[in-house]
């Protein structure tokens, strides 16, 4: 320490004596300048008053502690000694952080639930190629909507399970959900294989059952059933056995699978209802306590 001020290792003024030594081509000076300068920065007060080392870019945090990679930073040879609380965070790290909290819109279950509305156009041309009779065709139309069904099992699980919910997927996937099932009801009923009174009572309780989620969605969400989740299941392989072009025995099962599907839509629609009522009227009581708590 020989050739160091008393004065540098006392506060500020040390330390700009001690910079003024390590001038370039000033070797000694330099690095006495340097040994000063920690010492002046240790002896200073943090920003806490707690004591030396109490918060800067010397490499020790708070009461001192030796951080990992050596006791003094690249950041005290330049002579920047700035308080632990106002440093600023390296660049381009709040975009990074907001990037790792926010999921991507490319993440692969919005990719599932694009490919399920790619595959509705595909499904319908497939379906009414050479007039909709061809059991080649059919059994293309039928692999496209069995694609379909399967992504729908597998998308929201995999956003719920890796948190990969986003806002469009939020929207689209029951978009795409109504999109398949009702672009294949449609074109059974049209092409005189299913009656138009099935089409309209699945469509209607589907479209139904959505409004009313987002009319009540103010007072709660109405989770879903596990009759929703066997009518859903029930209609995907009714809808698949008459999208192929099936014969005998198997015709006259697949009218029973589709009554099932009909029965379980009627009564999932109606119990869905009753959950809604029940949701709504606690929602409004539970607000009026609220008003008469805050009143009194």
């Amino acid at each position: 320490m020989t050739g160091v001020p008393a004065s540098a290792a006392g506060g500020p003024s040390g330390a700009r004596r001690a910079r003024a030594n390590a001038a370039p081509g000033n070797v000694p000076g330099a690095v006495a300048g340097r040994t000063a300068a920690r010492e002046a920065r240790s002896a200073a007060p943090g920003p806490s008053g707690g004591g030396p080392g109490a918060g800067g870019r010397s490499g020790r945090g708070q009461g001192g502690e030796q951080l990992p990679g050596g006791e003094v930073s690249a950041g005290v040879f330049d002579g920047a000694v700035d308080a632990g609380d106002g440093a600023k965070p390296p660049r381009g790290g709040k975009i990074a952080a907001a990037a790792v909290n926010q999921a991507s819109v490319w993440n692969i279950a919005n990719l599932l639930t694009m490919l399920r509305l790619l595959l509705v156009p595909a499904f319908v041309a497939l379906m009414l190629t050479d007039g909709g009779y061809d059991p080649a065709w059919r059994s293309l139309a039928w692999a496209a909507f069995a694609v379909a069904m399967i992504t729908d099992l597998f998308d929201g699980h995999l956003a719920r399970t890796y948190n990969l919910v986003t806002d469009f997927g939020k929207i689209a996937d029951p978009i795409a959900d109504k999109a398949i099932m009702g672009a294949a009801l449609i074109c059974l009923s049209a092409l005189g294989d299913l009656p138009w009174w099935v089409t309209g009572v699945i469509l209607g309780r589907e479209i139904g059952i959505t409004l009313l989620r987002f009319l009540v969605i103010r007072y709660g969400v109405i989770p879903a059933s596990r009759g929703g989740k066997l009518k859903t299941l029930t209609q995907g392989v009714a809808v698949g056995m008459y999208v192929l072009a099936l014969t005998g025995w198997l015709a006259t099962l697949r009218w029973w699978v589709m009554a099932a599907a009909v029965v379980l839509t009627v009564v999932t629609g109606l119990d869905y209802v009753k959950q809604a009522i029940v949701l709504r009227r606690r929602g409004i009581a539970e607000r009026r306590t609220a008003l008469e708590e805050t009143e009194a």
